[in-house]
């Protein structure tokens, strides 16, 4: 790509990334083009669907947060591990409102352009858990899917008004539920 055509990639997906943390993830693309001062034909160039602008915008925070599962893996104690890790998701999911949402339909759905990107994700999350359970520290009864669905309850606590309040003794509630009295803080 020529390095003019990188620059305007690059502001566009800044500007996406503002409008979308502002206005959720339906933003309109007009809107997006608009504030990045291009036509809408120049943003579909770059980015012929929603999911695409999408997918360019979350892919490299899907890869720190698939990186950070490995380096916990390696650094934490297990049940530490796996808590740090769904707080850092949590957290990243509530900077762009109405990802969550997304990113349940992209994970059961092999055509999205999300769908790599979570499958990917899940799977980090899934290695940090199987990890906990073998060293005792997690509950044996659930999965990478559940890990993967409890981010985007965690997260969608945060993006109601009336429960963002109580979003973070939540967390607490729910990470002291994944873990066992043995792993328990």
């Amino acid at each position: 790509m020529r390095a003019d055509a990188q620059k305007n990639r690059d502001h566009l997906l800044a500007v996406a990334g503002t409008a979308i943390a502002e206005q959720g993830v339906e933003v309109s693309l007009r809107d997006i083009a608009r504030r990045a001062d291009v036509g809408l034909a120049t943003l579909l160039r770059h980015f012929p669907t929603r999911e695409a602008l999408l997918d360019a915008l979350l892919r490299t925070s899907f890869d720190e947060l698939t990186a950070k599962a490995g380096e916990l893996e390696t650094s934490s104690a297990p049940d530490d591990a796996l808590v740090s890790w769904l707080r850092d998701c949590v957290v990243w999911t509530t900077e762009y409102r109405g990802v969550t949402v997304l990113m349940a339909a992209a994970i059961e759905d092999p055509e999205s352009a999300l769908h790599a990107s979570c499958v990917t994700l899940r799977a980090a999350g899934a290695r940090l858990l199987a990890r906990a359970q073998a060293a005792g520290a997690a509950r044996g009864d659930i999965d990478g899917s559940d890990v993967f669905a409890l981010v985007a309850m965690l997260a969608w606590l945060g993006d109601q008004p009336s429960l963002a309040p109580r979003a973070e003794r939540l967390f607490g509630v729910v990470a002291s539920a994944l873990l066992t009295r043995a792993g328990a803080s």
